[in-house]
Order: C-alpha cells, then structure tokens, then sequence
C-alpha cells in the first residue's frame, strides 16, 4: 500500500508541475496534494507542521498567481478591458500551444487595452508587458514552488 501511496504522490507532483506552466491547472495545490499522500506512506517522515506550512504556502502561491497579470496590467494604467483580455488570452492560448499559453495574456491586453482606448497604442503596450510579466512572474513562482515540493519528497525517500 505505501508504495501505491507514493506512485500516487508522484504523479500528483507531476501533473502539478504542469499545472505550474499551464493556466488553469492548480499546480501548487495539487502537488502539495502529493505531499499529503506521500505523508500516509510508510516511507516518509514529513512532520504536521511541514504540511500545514507548505500547504499555506501552495495557496498563497495560487492566489499570487491568479491576481498577478491583472495586477501587473492594472500597476500600469491598464483599464477592467485589458485585465478582461489577459484572462481571455490566457484561456485561448492553452488551445494554441507553449507560444499561445505565453503570448495570450499579452495579446489579450493589447486587445483589450486597444479597444477601451484606441488612441493610445503606447499605453496599450505599456498595459500589455505588464501582463506578460505578471503571468512571467507568476509561472516562475509556481515553478520554484513545485520544484521545492518535489525536492521535498525526493529527500525524503533517499535519506
């Protein structure tokens, strides 16, 4: 049973490591998931404490991500229009592939941006790459988390 326990909380990591890349998918969550699983296993050693904090930690990198674009496009003069857009074009880049998931909420913003002022290009773009960077930004944070909990679980097992 422990080792199905672990198989479990190793694809629970995995699929919340792309959930980190892919908007949509709760990759921290779902990997500190894998950690509660692996922590009914008789193989790890993971202590109460580590779980509530890494699960507080899951959440609070959940939420970061889900308000960074918006915030990022909102921080530089970016109207409900451009914000609606990057949530727009994050949806529709998940069916375009890794450039679509990358460049929608830009092209979303632009969009949206464009189409609440289309006298101002300049801050169009402005509203734009402060979109890409939110979800830049957000990604990286869900990456580095993820990572942190594997390399939790992976200590854990060797020692």
């Amino acid at each position: 049973m422990d080792l199905v326990l672990i198989i479990i909380a190793f694809v629970l990591l995995v699929v919340g490591l792309i959930g980190a890349v892919v908007p949509m998918i709760p990759g921290p969550p779902l990997a500190w998931a894998g950690l509660l699983v692996a922590f009914f296993s008789g193989y790890t050693d993971y202590s109460i404490v580590l779980l509530v904090i890494t699960g507080i930690v899951a959440v609070i990198v959940q939420v970061i991500d889900t308000v960074f674009p918006a915030l990022l496009a909102k921080k530089n003069n970016g109207s409900k229009a451009a914000t609606l857009g990057a949530t727009i074009g994050i949806i529709v880049g998940l069916f375009t592939g890794p450039v679509g998931i990358i460049l929608g909420p830009f092209i979303g913003a632009l969009i949206g941006e464009i189409i609440h002022n289309p006298e101002d290009l300049g801050n169009a773009l402005t509203v734009a790459w402060g979109s890409l960077w939110g979800f830049i930004w957000g990604t990286g944070l869900k990456l580095a988390t993820v990572g942190v909990f594997i390399w939790l679980l992976i200590i854990n097992l060797v020692k």
